[in-house]
């Protein structure tokens, strides 16, 4: 009788450790799984925002060449040109949406639906029931993101040059200085002797347009380059950026009206 109990009691405690351990595994499997969920949703993960380019497949051109421009805002600019053909390009914006993975974007033009699965650095197509396009031309269905593309938005733009001309100004005077913040769509800055801010919109083609300008009114020793500065923003249409760490705010094709430099934090 003792030994029967015995072993009753042994094969109960190996049973025990047994579904403990089982337990234990799927639990694991469990936050493992949940893990892999949380680091495919690239909207909280991924640094998606920039440009990204490529070259589709068209069935009656060389190909359909695609600009994609995606900002912190939400918004979206998109260029579009058919490689081969007279017709010029076209040109859309407008805001994107997030599917509820935070893992693909939509796209709503005006004729068109179009979805991408964000991935580090590229946008893939997805067909109309937001599948991955596969096959021999899979690889053709992919942007790739410009990695040397600096975004005009979310940092401090310091000013050097008004007109062609160098600006130095007094000593112990703010540097004048710029900053686009994506999420509100707001400018706000310093000229030299007050601080600013209106709204802006970003536009296709790299073209801005500033709302009226609100300053603040103290009396300073650099008030003319002050008032120099908010004009000349007002006057404003495109921009561009050069090598990595130069902005141009320009009117039309005529030379920039002012440039900065991209403050480099220490």
């Amino acid at each position: 009788m003792k030994k029967a109990v015995f072993h009753i009691t042994t094969l109960f405690l190996i049973l025990f450790a047994s579904c403990d351990e089982k337990v234990k595994k799927d639990e694991n499997n469990r936050r493992t799984q949940t893990k892999a969920l949380d680091n495919s949703n690239s909207k909280s993960n991924l640094d998606w925002n920039g440009t990204y380019t490529g070259v589709l497949p068209c069935a009656d051109c060389e190909g359909i060449q695609v600009s994609l421009t995606l900002f912190k805002s939400g918004a979206y600019q998109k260029q579009t040109m058919y490689l081969g053909k007279e017709e010029q390009g076209t040109g859309t914006n407008g805001f994107f949406e997030w599917n509820d993975a935070g893992s693909a974007i939509t796209i709503k033009e005006e004729n068109n639906i179009r979805s991408y699965q964000v991935g580090e650095n590229m946008l893939f197509h997805l067909d109309n029931e937001g599948k991955k396009i596969d096959g021999d031309l899979a690889e053709r269905y992919v942007l790739t993101k410009n990695l040397t593309d600096v975004d005009l938005e979310d940092k401090e733009w310091q000013l050097f040059e008004i007109r062609g001309q160098g600006i130095v100004g007094p000593e112990g005077v703010i540097q004048p200085n710029i900053t686009f913040h994506s999420e509100l769509s707001k400018v706000t800055g310093h000229n030299g002797c007050n601080t600013f801010t209106c709204s802006y919109e970003l536009k296709t083609g790299k073209r801005i347009s500033l709302g009226n300008i609100a300053s603040t009114l103290m009396a300073c020793r650099n008030m003319e380059m002050g008032d120099s500065f908010n004009e000349v923003l007002q006057k404003i249409d495109n921009y561009s950026i050069a090598g990595d760490s130069i902005l141009s705010l320009n009117k039309a094709r005529m030379a920039p009206l002012v440039r900065f430099k991209l403050k480099i934090e220490k």
